[in-house]
């Protein structure tokens, strides 16, 4: 009487180190052993099937395999060889050079796994879309996400402009002299909409938020504007309710002045301001000049301000020191409303001592304010004699009256 226990047995004790090969040679020695029922047995106590006990029976009496679990031709054939043409396809559809080809099958529509395979078949191939993932594989395509790497054409003079700011902010530092960096984050919608971002929650509790995101007309969108204290790693950025301008720029400095600066730096009579190419504090905005004229006026600072060049925007120390940990600690929470906006920022902090403060600006700016020619005149302003667009001082017009 055959021991099917056994078998059984001595199978589940050595199942975890047999591969397919070993584990069908065991069981046709143990059919062999058994004698006559032997296979039958052996299949109701391993749960390998009758046919595969059989050839491993036939494997017995030949020739021993080196080196493979199966006889060369076993398994099902790739596709790629029962369809030779069926990867230079795929390549002709996903080639980037023929984007714009108005004989491409694929144009105008994304590449999804679903698409490319029904193309496919359209052109004579037999392919599911499960089979694209391991063919785009051996095409070495993947999946990926855009890279923010290109910033335009460099500037001949780029890397010394670095150097020249890094040099004056240096100068400043040693001196005592307050140096920022200043710009303006992107504008935020305020209300209940999406935030980009996860945060924990309970499991199945997400915090529900508005399907479309239209603007609010009352609530509208937050505008802040940020002033990084490089020395002192702290940051002051005032939210506005309105226009990005450049008086809401300079606005924004002033209140830093008056709330921060005048205690960390009050002997000084010197700012260092390093600031984008673009935007409301551009090297071509006159009106931010002029602001920073009447911001002079009004404390009797000497402003420096050096400009980043064109499209290197990203190196502005208030983007990778302070702008990306607001974010950071915002991310997956909708902002409700302006005074969440203000108190997420003022709890933005860093292991390496970053503090925040935060300010509800809510005056208006109107947009569209010409500054004239005999205004530029006026402005008591040294340009450098480096890329003169980039650096210049402005001082107290008291001094040029003198």
């Amino acid at each position: 009487m055959i021991d099917e226990i056994a078998i059984r047995l001595r199978f589940e004790a050595l199942r975890p180190s047999l591969d397919e090969r070993g584990r069908r040679l065991f069981a046709a020695v143990e059919a062999r052993a058994a004698g006559v029922g032997g296979v039958a047995a052996v299949s109701r106590a391993t749960g390998v099937a009758r046919s595969t006990i059989q050839r491993g029976l036939h494997e017995l009496d030949a020739p021993p395999m080196t080196g493979r679990v199966r006889r060369a031709g076993g398994g099902r054939l790739p596709l790629t060889r029962k369809d030779p043409t069926l990867l230079d396809d795929l390549r002709s559809l996903l080639e980037p050079a023929t984007v714009g080809d108005p004989m491409r099958p694929l144009l105008w529509v994304s590449k999804s796994h679903a698409k490319l395979a029904a193309v496919l078949r359209e052109m004579g191939h037999q392919v599911s879309e499960t089979r694209i993932p391991d063919l785009l594989k051996k095409l070495g395509y993947r999946r990926q996400v855009n890279r923010k790497t290109k910033e335009g054409a460099n500037h001949p003079d780029r890397d010394a402009q670095f150097e020249h700011i890094n040099a004056k902010v240096l100068a400043f530092q040693n001196a005592g002299h307050p140096t920022l960096s200043v710009d303006t984050k992107k504008k935020e919608l305020i209300g209940n909409f999406k935030n980009v971002g996860s945060d924990y929650r309970p499991q199945g509790r997400p915090d529900e938020v508005n399907v479309h995101d239209f603007a609010d007309k009352e609530l509208g969108k937050a505008v802040p504007y940020g002033v990084y204290d490089i020395a002192a790693n702290a940051g002051w950025v005032s939210v506005g309710v309105d226009h990005d301008t450049a008086t809401f720029a300079v606005n924004a400095i002033r209140r830093w002045r008056e709330l921060l600066g005048c205690e960390r730096y009050g002997a000084s009579d010197q700012l260092l301001i390093t600031a984008d190419g673009g935007g409301s504090n551009g090297s071509r905005v006159r009106l931010w000049k002029l602001e920073l004229q009447k911001l002079a006026d009004e404390t009797g600072l000497t402003i420096t301000v050096c400009h980043y060049p064109p499209g290197t925007s990203k190196w502005n120390k208030i983007e990778h020191r302070l702008f990306c940990h607001i974010t950071q600690n915002w991310r997956g929470r909708p902002l409700t409303s302006r005074l969440a906006i203000v108190e997420l920022i003022a709890a933005t902090t860093t292991r390496t001592g970053l503090t925040v403060r935060c300010e509800l600006d809510e005056n208006s700016y109107e947009k569209g304010v010409k500054v004239s020619d005999d205004e530029m005149r006026s402005l008591n302003i040294t340009y450098d004699a480096f890329h003169p667009e980039w650096n210049y001082s402005i001082a107290p017009r008291t001094q040029k009256l003198s």
